[in-house]
């Protein structure tokens, strides 16, 4: 794995908390590219929320090729050429979904390709995990109004939630050297108040700043 002194930033959280649009507002700022998952292009994804136990693996398999190429492309194209990049997920999210969607046999497959295919990628170098109640995150859902989230189930957003905390609890105690920026989402609206956005750019500085990532 290849290891960069250009900002890679990554921001994470549950579905509807606002990581691409935080991730484009510190794009703009900062004159980063920006890496955004492929969600709606997944043509399984409608089927998923209709129906987890038969479509989780071939959703779960597409969204893992599809970013497993993503990363290739970042750090053959930015990465190495000291192009710095923020990015509105990160690739181990696949694991969260997978632990929780996929049969046990359908998981110890999926965990072999998964570490094949990521263990040399490069890791970010700032993680920003933002976090929601559950409340918030289906509001946004629906103010968003994606065709193929209409049917998410609050219990199965509501374990998410659960899940991805567990996951960066996780992240944080195996990965020392990689400072994690946790934002409550319940506090800070970075749509609607600019102060609350001036002071998450402030806090990304900051670390920049540091040399934890260096421009």
């Amino acid at each position: 794995m290849g290891d960069y002194q250009v900002p890679f930033i990554a921001v994470e959280g549950p579905i509807g908390v606002g990581k691409t649009s935080l991730s484009n507002k510190i794009a703009k700022h900062f004159y980063f590219h920006l890496l955004k998952e492929i969600v709606e292009e997944n043509p399984f994804l409608g089927k998923f929320y209709d129906n987890i136990e038969e479509w989780s693996f071939q959703t779960e398999m597409f969204f893992l090729c599809n970013r497993y190429k993503q990363l290739e492309d970042i750090e053959k194209h930015y990465l190495k050429q000291n192009k710095p990049v923020v990015s509105d997920y990160h690739i181990y999210k696949n694991m969260i979904f997978a632990k929780r969607t996929l049969s046990d046999d359908q998981f110890n497959k999926y965990e072999k390709i998964f570490h094949i295919l990521t263990d040399d990628r490069p890791k970010p170098n700032v993680m920003i995990y933002l976090h929601a109640s559950l409340d918030t995150l289906l509001n946004r859902i629906r103010m968003r109004g994606r065709e193929v989230e209409k049917n998410i189930q609050p219990e199965y957003l509501e374990q998410l939630s659960r899940d991805y905390d567990q996951f960066m609890d996780d992240f944080e105690r195996d990965n020392p050297d990689i400072p994690v920026i946790r934002l409550n989402g319940d506090e800070l609206d970075f749509i609607k108040h600019q102060e609350d956005l001036d002071y998450i750019l402030e806090v990304v500085e900051k670390h920049i700043e540091k040399g934890e990532v260096v421009t």
